[in-house]
């Protein structure tokens, strides 16, 4: 017997002896101990079985699907502490059979766990070899009907990712109520898509990509099956007989492949249907099943579609936004400067879980006098409002660098006390830099930092230090106080790189952490070409749990440059 110890020796001896599987379950139901023969009988060796719950893992009903606790006299048995025994239980091996058992349950004082329920069992089966699941009959109590119902509100309102949804709502059809699931989807071309065609093969879905992709027009006319739920006319019950004739369009000859190729012998097709428009259908088969849908499979498949088409819309209207907030926020960054002596590159991510859209942005634009200036920051948000902040801020700043010759600090101060007036921005960072040749052919960078994290230049050699330099207030917070510039030489062959904070922050850890991983990567990555350095900065410094946007804007100088 294993799982107990040393201190129940004498026990694990005793159930040892037993020529039937047995295994221990505490107050919780799950399984603290096992003995040989239980290991033998469940094929699955006792550290698959020490700690996980006897019921969810072992307890079936005879097509494999788990009992629901409600139902399950086993575990009855462990709550009320009496004994009882069965011959009517299945519990699921390791190898997927299922084991036809008789058993007893009854309360067990082993000293350790006063509350623990001894299970003995033995195969009851003919021939007692397991046997291979059996087709579920796809009946449902109306109590197993209504569980249905609630759990495919939960389940397809979790998400908002239409491929998740879908797969969700084809596992739960699939195999309880049916052998196949299809899915037609309409496109907002009016185009049709077959999105999926699945089925079960024992916990597994399947899907079949040689019946999946696009469809033919459904026709107004047609009164076939598929071609009426797809214009959201009405359900149907359908089966091969529906489409041997000669078919009325190409959705009719798609059908009958799909049964040819499926086996199966009777159907149900739903429309997906919103309130605006009809989404696609949903069609539920059955192969091995023997029994034929009726009319009371076509309500309840229609209850489920409802729900499904609520989550499918819902999500369809997150994507449509997701692509609007893409594209403001695409139009909204600039294109980069063509400057001679340097190259330059920048790559913006928007937050995970945000609206795609944020306060982060960087900027790069020549001047009067020639000179390149540079321009990283964040207003405060990640939504709409930030963006149309940073874009405001975005506006001013050019406006002033453009019309004046002046210190980074002087073009910074005059937008910090016009912004509070102009621009709906309530705290913003901010990095301002001019990059110039001085009259000795070197690149000189000067710049101010309003609150925002220092730049980091990096040598051709890999050596990587951070311009601390020129650091002063936030936007917003004192727009009277006079800003400091700082000044430092881009040595040939150099990378600089402005960046927002959402690629050193992490939740859990310091900045001074990120800062110094952000500092090591760089470093190790100054051979890169810059385009290559910029992606794999990306994909190693930035935190795994970033919940914020990012934005980098780098400069690289030519080997040898003087310029």
């Amino acid at each position: 017997m294993v799982g107990l110890g040393g201190a129940q020796e004498t026990v694990a001896r005793a159930l040892d002896a037993l020529g039937a599987g047995a295994y221990l379950a505490d107050e919780e139901g799950s399984i603290v101990a096992v003995n040989t023969r239980g290991e033998e009988l469940l094929a699955r060796p006792a550290s698959a079985l020490l700690g996980r719950d006897a019921h969810d893992l072992l307890h079936r009903n005879s097509h494999g699907e788990p009992v629901p606790r409600a139902q399950c006299r086993i575990r009855e048995s462990m709550l009320v502490g009496r004994t009882e025994h069965g011959a009517d239980a299945w519990f699921e091996r390791g190898d997927g059979t299922l084991l036809p058992v008789a058993w007893l349950a009854t309360p067990c004082d082993i000293g350790v766990r006063p509350s623990a329920t001894l299970v003995l069992f033995h195969s009851a089966g003919p021939s007692g070899r397991p046997v291979r699941r059996t087709p579920a009959s796809g009946r449902l109590s109306e109590l197993e009907r209504l569980a249905l119902l609630a759990e495919t509100t939960t389940l397809l309102t979790s998400t908002l990712d239409i491929d998740e949804a879908l797969r969700r709502l084809i596992g739960l059809a699939v195999p309880r109520l049916a052998d196949w699931a299809v899915i037609d989807l309409i496109d907002e071309q009016n185009e049709v898509w077959r999105f999926a065609v699945a089925h079960a093969e024992g916990d597994t879905l399947v899907f079949r990509e040689d019946l999946q992709g696009p469809m033919p027009p459904v026709p107004q006319e047609s009164s076939m099956p598929l071609s009426r739920a797809l214009r959201g006319v009405a359900s149907s019950l359908a089966g091969p007989r529906n489409y041997q004739g000669p078919p009325d369009s190409g959705v009719a000859v798609e059908q009958r492949r799909l049964f040819e190729a499926t086996g199966m012998h009777s159907a149900v097709m739903v429309p997906l249907r919103s309130l605006h428009d009809v989404l696609g259908a949903l069609t539920l088969g059955r192969a091995d099943q023997p029994e034929r849908f009726t009319a009371s499979d076509t309500a309840l498949l229609e209850d489920i579609a409802r729900r499904a088409s609520l989550a499918l819309e819902n999500a369809r209207l997150y994507q449509r936004q997701r692509k609007v907030a893409e594209t403001m926020q695409r139009h909204l960054l600039p294109k980069l400067p063509r400057a001679p002596g340097h190259g330059m590159t920048a790559r913006y991510l928007p937050a995970p879980d945000a609206s795609q859209v944020g306060g982060d942005w960087y900027d790069a634009f020549t001047l009067a006098d020639d000179a390149t200036a540079l321009a990283i920051g964040d207003v405060v948000g990640h939504d709409l409002d930030a963006a149309a902040g940073m874009a405001q801020l975005r506006s001013m700043l050019r406006a002033y660098a453009l019309s004046q010759t002046k210190p980074p600090s002087k073009i910074v101060e005059w937008l910090d006390q016009a912004s509070s007036d102009i621009a709906e921005v309530s705290m913003a960072t901010l990095v301002f830099a001019r990059m110039t040749q001085t009259d000795a052919g070197r690149c000189e960078l000067s710049w101010t930092n309003a609150g925002h994290p220092p730049p980091l230049l990096v040598t051709h050699e890999g050596v990587a230090r951070y311009l601390t330099e020129g650091h002063g207030v936030l936007l917003g917070v004192a727009p009277d106080q006079v800003r400091p510039d700082a000044t430092a030489e881009l040595p040939p062959g150099s990378t600089l790189l402005l960046y927002t904070d959402g690629l050193i922050e992490s939740p859990g850890h310091c900045l001074d952490e990120g800062l110094s991983r952000l500092r090591r990567h760089a470093a190790s990555l100054a051979h890169r070409p810059l385009e290559s350095f910029m992606d794999q900065l990306l994909a190693r410094a930035r935190p795994p749990d970033n919940e914020d946007d990012v934005a980098l804007l780098a400069v690289r100088q030519a080997p040898g440059s003087t310029s």
